[in-house]
């Protein structure tokens, strides 16, 4: 099972060799790495270059965002399975993707597994843990969804549903899976940490974005039926527990 994994970036040179390398390293061998960077000016372009072929597919152009980057690398894709790092980002360890390949069996549309959030200077600390759980229906109406950068989804997924709706800026990613989840695919979860996020993306990076990301979260649930101001608070809410998972 061919496995494309993408990583969208833009002006990050600080941390793009770590995403990269954390790719290259993983021991499953049947993988491709797309890379799509928003043309960078910082040095990002000659980092990602330096690794010459072994980046599968490198597109360096403008784009309208990290979602329209994600849609162009999954319309480069060919793998059977498609999943994101991003570029602030790292796989937990070299055997992550192995693991994701493992749990997929012939009737699996889509896996995911946990996250920790860890400090931008240091990897190695937890800052906050994203325990998720095997998916049921009424999860969704109780603010539940599991980690996006976790989430690999067979491409025909990509084909059925379409990619991230470009009207959001912030929260496309849980619009697509609020859209993907309540179809009724069949996934699996993985009960085990197989990413690792810096913490600072642009959903919490201000109080403007946080409040931007609430109000499109409310849109994404209203559009899919899913719920509305309650659904959403209790979203919101159940972060808090995930800054006291340190010790698990």
């Amino acid at each position: 099972m061919k496995i494309s994994i993408i990583t969208a970036v833009w002006n990050n040179r600080e941390t793009i060799a770590d995403a990269i390398e954390s790719v290259l390293s993983q021991t499953y061998s049947d993988a491709e790495y797309i890379i799509i960077d928003g043309g960078s000016t910082d040095g990002t372009v000659d980092i990602i270059r330096s690794y010459g072929d072994r980046i599968t597919k490198f597109v360096s152009e403008k784009d309208k965002g990290i979602y329209d980057a994600l849609n162009k690398g999954v319309k480069l894709a060919t793998g059977d399975v498609i999943g994101f790092l991003h570029s602030d980002d790292v796989f937990a360890d070299e055997n992550s993707v192995a693991k994701i390949a493992e749990a997929f069996s012939e009737n699996t549309d889509g896996v995911y597994s946990d996250l920790i959030y860890t400090p931008k200077s240091d990897i190695t600390k937890i800052l906050r843990y994203w325990e998720s759980r095997s998916f049921t229906p009424e999860l969704l109406s109780r603010g539940w969804m599991p980690a996006h950068p976790t989430l690999y989804l067979r491409r025909e997924i990509y084909d059925r549903f379409g990619m991230f709706d470009l009207n959001f800026r912030i929260a496309a990613d849980y619009d697509f899976i609020l859209r993907v989840f309540t179809s009724g695919i069949n996934t699996v979860y993985i009960p085990e940490v197989l990413y690792k996020m810096r913490l600072g993306g642009a959903s919490n990076k201000s109080l403007k974005n946080i409040i931007r990301k609430s109000r499109e979260d409310y849109i994404a649930l209203r559009n899919n039926g899913v719920g509305g101001l309650g659904t959403l608070f209790i979203k919101n809410i159940s972060k808090l527990g995930q800054f006291f998972k340190y010790n698990k």
